[in-house]
């Protein structure tokens, strides 16, 4: 079972480890039994959790064996981490009927019943626990001013944090214990946001029993512009086509800014790190075609290989793909798709003599024949409607050149009217 852990560090699923050289070591000579534990704030995962799904999935392809832990008990106190205020307060009947939604969506990628896996609800212990008893036996072992420390917990004291909230990292610890005693698991995964709690049960279970335990943490990603990853206009992305269309949730992985691609193909994917740093290196207009395979793997991942093909077929009825001749060489699927001759683009033919040394959009625009006039143009332009090789055009002197041409780019105006330009 070697590579796993050199896999997370090539892929960018590293963030901090209590101790890299034995983590490492552990990984790639014996299987080892992990746990990685969801609250059920929500009745779907959104696509920031799949981080840590893919990463349980890795794990349990090179031959370790997953602990899904669903937090029906902690969820009834609320983690306050990465949060400003205290979370909402939740029914347990609705944090049981969220749980039950998450476990399909996990078994999707997992197998958590058998050898390889395995599905449980803290809800089992934490309810039964008599609070005095709890307090002996678990309380004595942490230092007040230790998880005062806590990045999660520092940055609430200013805003206030209560304290139901403030026992959530014994909980956490608490569960990693009762783990480590009946399933043998020696190693805790999740967010960079967990990273105090996890070390809070790496700590536990030395002091409580005299074991070894270790942590690992994932990153939490910020696109290229510096916001959480996962988050459009409309709101979160999530796994669940209900709440987001499959379409939209393809369309959402297809609009990655080109900064982003290299990165989150090979967070997001299973092709070869290779294959995802040469198709990150693209340039425009042919970065839009990673950025396909893109959406097609992911899609593909969270639905169905169909429902990502279905989506592709229905993006290039508006838009047509980056790579129509095939010459960018992948190991993805899409590239096996077959298009409906309907979905064939028209071409205009421009001569040298129409572009000279370069010519203006507008004019261009004219050209192609999808504006009548350079001032219907210009408006095309204002509006947002302007695109070439799906990169908007903001300004109105913005001039192509033959250079530009020589790819055939995609002269679109709007959603739905685009020609192709081949230079004669």
């Amino acid at each position: 079972m070697p590579g796993v852990f050199e896999e997370f560090a090539r892929r960018g699923f590293l963030y901090q480890c209590t101790d890299d050289k034995e983590v490492r070591k552990l990984l790639s000579t014996e299987q080892v039994t992990f746990y990685i534990g969801y609250d059920p704030t929500a009745d779907s995962f959104h696509v920031g959790t799949l981080i840590p799904i893919l990463a349980m999935v890795h794990l349990q392809r090179a031959g370790h064996k997953t602990v899904a832990v669903i937090g029906n008990g902690t969820t009834m106190v609320g983690d306050p981490s990465g949060k400003t205020e205290m979370r909402k307060m939740m029914l347990q009947e609705q944090i049981a009927e969220n749980g039950k939604k998450l476990r399909g969506q996990l078994e999707h990628f997992l197998e958590l019943e058998g050898e390889k896996g395995l599905w449980v609800d803290n809800a089992d212990w934490l309810l039964k626990l008599n609070y005095v008893d709890f307090l002996r036996e678990i309380g004595r072992h942490f230092s007040v001013n230790r998880m005062l420390s806590a990045e999660s917990y520092k940055i609430r004291l200013e805003s206030g944090l209560s304290f139901l909230e403030f026992n959530y990292m014994l909980l956490q610890a608490y569960d990693f214990l009762v783990l480590y005693r009946e399933h043998g698991c020696t190693m805790q995964f999740g967010g960079q946001d967990q990273w105090g709690n996890i070390v809070a049960g790496v700590d536990l279970i030395r002091r409580a029993e005299g074991g070894q335990a270790y942590g690992l943490t994932f990153p939490l990603l910020m696109n290229a512009a510096g916001e959480k990853f996962g988050k459009t206009a409309a709101g979160a992305v999530w796994l669940d086509s209900k709440r987001t269309p499959v379409f939209d949730f393809y369309q959402f992985w297809r609009n990655t800014d080109d900064a982003d691609v290299d990165r989150l193909l090979k967070l997001f994917t299973f092709l070869p790190v290779e294959e995802c740093e040469r198709l990150g290196k693209l340039t425009p207009p042919l970065i839009n075609r990673a950025k396909e395979i893109l959406a097609y793997e992911v899609t593909a991942l969270v639905h169905s290989p169909e429902a990502a093909a279905d989506a592709f077929r229905t993006a290039v009825k508006h838009f047509p793909p980056a790579d129509p001749d095939g010459k960018i060489e992948t190991s993805s699927a899409v590239t096996r798709i077959k298009l409906e001759a309907s979905q064939k683009l028209p071409t205009v033919e421009l001569s040298a003599d129409d572009i000279g040394a370069g010519v203006r959009a507008t004019e261009l625009y004219r050209l192609a024949g999808l504006c009548q006039s350079g001032g219907e143009a210009r408006r095309l332009i204002r509006q947002g409607g302007a695109r070439i090789n799906d990169q908007q055009i903001k300004d109105e002197t913005f001039v192509v050149t033959p250079e530009d041409l020589k790819s055939s780019p995609i002269l679109k105006a709007g959603k739905k009217r685009l020609v192709k330009l081949v230079l004669k």
